[in-house]
């Protein structure tokens, strides 16, 4: 499937860039680098820009194969990088997805979040015609339980987490209306 670009109101969805009008690697950079972010993510290592471009890379790939839908969250009027979200694990077929975010740390605290997801959300299941999207978060994580709840997810469990043997996952989800 093609990229697409989406108006989310105070913010602007667009893929993630590393190109000569517009570089997001330093500020992946940052974000990774933010002792918070990777307490979280520990699947990502963006340390150099040579990661930041792999993974600007991976982001386009994921799109080109179905498996993903990946945007940075924006500034608008700047381009300034805010965050990412997307739609991760996608199954186009059987209509179900993965929510997936994170926020720069100088952009916490303003709702970018919400209303990153809120926007992806809508366009998972109006666009890709989703049934059910997944949501899920470290237990400590109370910051992405107040944005699953803001957006809409009930809380269906707890599940084992992927990156860390023994860990466990909240598992949210949310469906078509």
């Amino acid at each position: 499937m093609e990229p697409v670009e989406i108006n989310a109101g105070e913010y602007y969805l667009r893929q993630l860039r590393a190109d000569d009008r517009m570089d997001d690697r330093p500020a992946l950079i940052e974000a990774f680098a933010d002792a918070e972010h990777a307490r979280h993510i520990r699947n990502y290592s963006v340390r150099s820009l040579d990661e930041a471009t792999g993974y600007v890379e991976q982001r386009a790939l994921e799109w080109a194969e179905d498996e993903r839908c990946s945007w940075a969250i924006a500034e608008p009027t700047t381009g300034a990088l805010l965050g990412e979200v997307g739609l991760k694990d996608l199954d186009l077929a059987a209509g179900t997805g993965e929510a997936a975010l994170w926020v720069h740390p100088a952009a916490r605290g303003r709702g970018v979040a919400v209303t990153a997801l809120s926007t992806v959300l809508r366009f998972g299941f109006g666009a890709l015609g989703l049934t059910e999207v997944g949501y899920r978060h470290h237990p400590d994580n109370h910051a992405s339980a107040t944005v699953a709840q803001r957006c809409g997810f009930t809380r269906a469990g707890e599940g084992p987490d992927p990156f860390q043997p023994g860990g466990v996952l909240v598992e949210w989800v949310r469906t078509a209306e």
